[in-house]
C-alpha cells in the first residue's frame, strides 16, 4: 500500500535523480561547446575542463548531500503522519509517476514504485477473508492503461465493473500495476497472478472475463502468452477478452518520439538533450510496435530506432475476443478517424488491422465496434461503449 509518508521519500528521491540528470545534461553541452566539435557527426560523451569541470563536480556533491538530509527529514515528517493510503489526486500523481518512469522507480527502490495487486473497492484482495457471499462464479479483470491506476475506472458516476456486476453477475476485480515497466514484465506477473486467483477462489470458477484499457489490452495478450506457456489453468476458463482503445500495433506518438531522438542525434550540440527524452519508460517505448513478449526488447537499445521485429502472439484459443476503437470525428468513414483514432490509438492498431496479414488480429466484425465522437479516456465512461460492451459478454434474458 503507497502511504502518504511513501509520497514524501518517493518524491524527495525522484527530485534528487532528475537534479543529477540535468547538471550531467548541461555539463556535456557546455563541454561540447567548448570543445567546438564540427556541426554535425557523432556525439562523445565530455565532462567539463577546468574550473568548470570542478563547479559541476561540487554541484552534484551539494545535491546528493542535500538529498540525503531531505530523506532523512522526509522520514521524520513522514513519521508523524497517519500511515493510511493517499486521495484521488495523489493516487493519480503516483501512476502517472509510475507511467513516466516506473522502471527506474524499481531500480532505485523508490517507494512509489507501484506493486502488482487485484484491488476491490482502492484496496488490495485480502483472501484470508473471503465470503463466500461476495463471490459469483464469473470473475472480471479490469487492466487499467498507461499512467493510471485500478481507481479511474470510475469516471463520471460509472464503473464498467460494477454495472457489469449489476447486470452480468460478475465479481469485478481491479488490476494495479507498474505501467512503467515492460509489457511483457507485467503479462508475466499478471499470467502467475490470474494462476493464484484460480486456486484460492472461494465457490466454483466457471468464468474469467477481462477488460483491458488501452495498454491493459498489451498486458492482458501478454499475460495469455506467458499463462499459455505454463500451462496455466486460468486460461481454461477465460471466456471473454474486450479490448478498449488498445495500441495492438503501437501508437505513432512514440514513433514521433524515437524519430526526434535521432534528428538531435545527429549534431553533437542537440545530443545531449536526447537524455531528457530517454527519461521515458520501458512501458512507453513498448507502445511504439505493440511488444508482448521479452524477446521484443531483450539485448536491445530500447531507443534506437528499428523496423517492427515482433514476432505474431496469437490471440487465446477458447475465449471470445472483442476490440472497440475510438475516434474523435463523428462522421463515418474519414481519413481522419484511421489516422487520428481516438487522439492516441490509430483506429486501425485499435481494431488489430495490420498489413502483415501474420500480425493481424482475427477479431471479426460482428465484435469489433468503433465510438465515433469518443476519446481515449472516454472509453472508460461511456455508456454507449458499456451497452455495446454488456451485449457482447452478457445474454440478452440473463439481464
Amino acid at each position: 500500500m503507497t502511504t502518504l509518508h511513501d509520497v514524501l521519500r518517493g518524491t524527495s528521491a525522484i527530485a534528487a535523480d532528475a537534479t543529477l540528470g540535468l547538471i550531467d545534461v548541461v555539463e556535456q553541452m557546455h563541454a561540447t561547446i567548448g570543445a567546438r566539435p564540427e556541426a554535425l557527426g557523432s556525439a562523445r560523451r565530455r565532462s567539463a575542463p577546468g574550473l568548470a569541470g570542478t563547479v559541476y563536480r561540487t554541484l552534484r556533491g551539494a545535491t546528493r548531500t542535500l538529498a540525503r538530509g531531505s530523506d532523512a527529514g522526509m522520514g521524520a515528517l513522514g513519521a508523524l503522519l497517519p500511515d493510511r493510503q493517499p486521495g484521488p489526486r495523489l493516487d493519480a500523481f503516483v501512476g502517472v509517476l509510475n507511467g513516466i518512469s516506473g522502471d527506474h522507480l524499481v531500480e532505485t527502490g523508490n517507494a512509489l514504485a507501484i506493486q502488482m495487486q487485484l484491488r476491490q473497492g482502492g484496496r488490495a484482495l485480502d483472501w484470508a477473508v473471503r465470503p463466500a457471499a461476495g463471490y459469483s462464479g464469473k470473475a472480471l479483470v479490469l487492466v487499467h492503461g498507461l499512467c493510471l491506476t485500478d481507481l479511474r475506472w470510475r469516471r463520471d458516476g460509472h464503473d464498467h465493473g460494477q454495472a457489469l456486476a449489476q447486470d452480468g453477475g460478475y465479481t469485478p476485480l481491479y488490476l494495479r500495476y507498474n505501467s512503467g515497466l515492460h509489457v511483457s514484465v507485467n503479462g508475466r506477473q499478471l499470467a502467475a497472478l490470474l494462476e493464484d486467483l484460480v486456486g484460492r477462489w472461494p465457490v466454483p470458477l466457471e468464468e474469467v472475463a477481462i477488460i483491458g484499457h488501452s495498454m491493459g489490452g498489451l498486458v492482458a495478450r501478454s499475460a495469455c502468452h506467458y499463462g499459455r506457456l505454463a500451462g496455466h489453468s486460468w486460461l481454461r476458463r477465460l471466456r471473454h477478452l474486450v479490448f478498449l482503445g488498445t495500441p495492438h500495433h503501437g501508437t505513432p506518438l512514440e514513433r514521433g518520439g524515437n524519430r526526434l531522438d535521432l534528428l538531435l542525434e545527429l549534431s553533437p550540440y542537440s545530443a545531449p538533450i536526447t537524455r531528457l527524452g530517454r527519461v521515458r519508460s520501458a512501458g512507453i517505448t513498448d507502445l511504439r510496435y505493440g511488444d508482448l513478449r521479452d524477446e521484443d526488447w531483450l539485448g536491445r537499445d530500447r531507443f534506437e530506432r528499428g523496423n517492427d521485429r515482433r514476432q505474431p502472439v496469437p490471440l487465446p484459443d477458447g475465449a471470445r475476443c472483442y476490440a472497440v476503437a475510438a475516434v474523435l470525428g463523428k462522421r463515418r468513414g474519414s481519413i481522419r478517424d484511421r489516422l487520428v483514432g481516438d487522439g492516441l490509438v490509430p483506429l486501425d492498431s485499435a481494431l488489430g488491422r495490420h498489413a502483415r496479414p501474420e500480425l493481424a488480429l482475427p477479431v471479426p466484425a460482428s465484435r469489433q465496434w468503433i465510438a465515433h465522437g469518443t476519446g481515449h479516456l472516454e472509453l472508460l465512461a461511456s455508456r454507449a461503449v458499456y451497452e455495446r460492451v454488456v451485449g457482447w459478454l452478457v445474454p440478452e434474458p440473463a439481464r
